[in-house]
């Protein structure tokens, strides 16, 4: 995929590198795009040297594994994000909620725990909580809202959201969110190893 030559990208100035969009003989321009904005020379190293030139918090997005959590911690980060980047850069990357147990148990509370990803209503939200996850992030359903009726829109997915998380924590007894137990989530595996 690539713009006809008389469109733009809106959210990109347009004598800027990206304002016309990304041309590509072989491949997508939005792939050729996405592409021209990853840096391949990034590394832990680079946590490293922010660290030392700020106090502000440091966190990480797109930790998915137990070793890059403890490498993140070690380079004095803040919070880890666990993201997949809503799957989009690579297909068979695992749920966001598979992994959040192993990130949080790597952490072992030495940073806070941030989640994203499949979060399409208040009982997801209440799992990643339960999970160990500080803080839950959405995005699509945000866009859908914002698609549907603008920043009122945005407003009721987020109204929804808070009454769906609301409901489900006092059907699971909980009064706050501290109240969140662990033990409220049961992977399926449990059942599959008693058949």
């Amino acid at each position: 995929f690539s713009l006809p030559s008389h469109l733009t990208l809106a959210n990109f100035d347009a004598s800027g590198d990206h304002g016309a969009g990304v041309k590509s003989e072989n491949t997508s321009g939005l792939a050729a795009y996405v592409k021209s904005l990853i840096d391949p020379t990034l590394s832990w190293k680079d946590i490293s040297w922010l660290r030392s030139i700020t106090r502000l918090p440091i966190i990480v997005k797109g930790v998915m594994t137990a070793e890059d959590t403890r490498e993140a911690i070690r380079h004095g980060v803040d919070g880890i994000w666990v993201s997949n980047h809503g799957a989009r850069q690579l297909d068979t990357t695992p749920a966001t909620i598979e992994v959040l147990p192993e990130v949080v148990a790597a952490a072992a509370g030495r940073c806070e725990i941030y989640m994203d990803g499949g979060v399409r209503c208040g009982t997801d939200v209440l799992k990643a909580l339960a999970l160990g996850a500080k803080a839950v992030f959405v995005g699509r359903p945000a866009l859908w809202g914002l698609a549907c009726d603008g920043e009122q829109g945005v407003e009721r997915v987020l109204e929804i959201f808070r009454d769906e998380l609301s409901l489900a924590m006092l059907l699971s007894g909980c009064s706050s969110v501290k109240d969140i137990p662990a033990g409220l989530v049961i992977h399926q595996a449990r059942y599959q190893s008693r058949l």
